[in-house]
């Protein structure tokens, strides 16, 4: 397995394809050898359909575990997710993306703003997890919810996920204390297809 750094190299390698219109991806075959496949790196992302993981990376079947949610939130199936692939395949890179014109962070700034509780107790629970991150940023602003907003809040959100993901579990917390694991966070934007990666060195 190739070192997280490296692998991170690779994966904004492939977001360049993507956007030059030059992709690399094979789909699946039914000829390979698919037990001795392993993920190179967890994507934990949004469910938006537009927010194509594995295209956007340029990455063929079987190179990614991904996991998706709305949100990009961080539950505990979640953890349990990336604590499966982490340690099941020994994946060293652990990626948290989030993205422009995001409706759950939509949906939160819009509950915020009218004091208002979600149609269900599931959408409530995103949005109950997905508040604490933007509250100060949302309540600086004085209510006023523009693009500009709703992009920082976006990242804020992405940056409490890899807190969460980095101090909510004690084996990923070893893991990545011993060099094991990195977690970072991203975003992509809908707009330009580009993915930014996030400096959270010292989240």
């Amino acid at each position: 397995m190739k070192p997280a750094e490296q692998i991170l190299e690779d994966l904004i390698a492939g977001n360049k394809r993507f956007l030059q219109g030059t992709t690399q991806a094979r789909a699946w075959r039914a000829t390979e050898d698919w037990s001795k496949k392993a993920p190179k790196a967890i994507i934990l992302g949004c469910s938006d359909s537009r927010v194509p993981i594995e295209i956007i990376f340029d990455q063929s079947a079987g190179d990614l575990f991904v996991i998706r949610v709305a949100g990009n939130i961080v539950a505990p199936s979640q953890i349990g997710s990336v604590e499966f692939a982490a340690e099941q395949f020994k994946v060293p890179l652990v990626i948290v993306l989030g993205h422009t014109h995001c409706g759950a962070i939509e949906a939160t700034m819009t509950a915020l703003e009218h004091n208002n509780t979600p149609a269900s107790d599931n959408l409530k629970s995103i949005v109950d997890r997905i508040a604490p991150a933007i509250i100060d940023i949302y309540d600086a602003q004085d209510g006023q919810v523009n693009a500009e907003l709703a992009f920082r809040c976006m990242r804020s959100n992405v940056r409490a996920s890899v807190n969460q993901l980095r101090h909510g579990s004690v084996l990923l917390e070893e893991m990545t204390a011993s060099g094991q694991l990195t977690i970072r966070g991203a975003h992509y934007n809908i707009e330009s297809g580009t993915v930014s990666f996030l400096d959270l060195l010292t989240a």
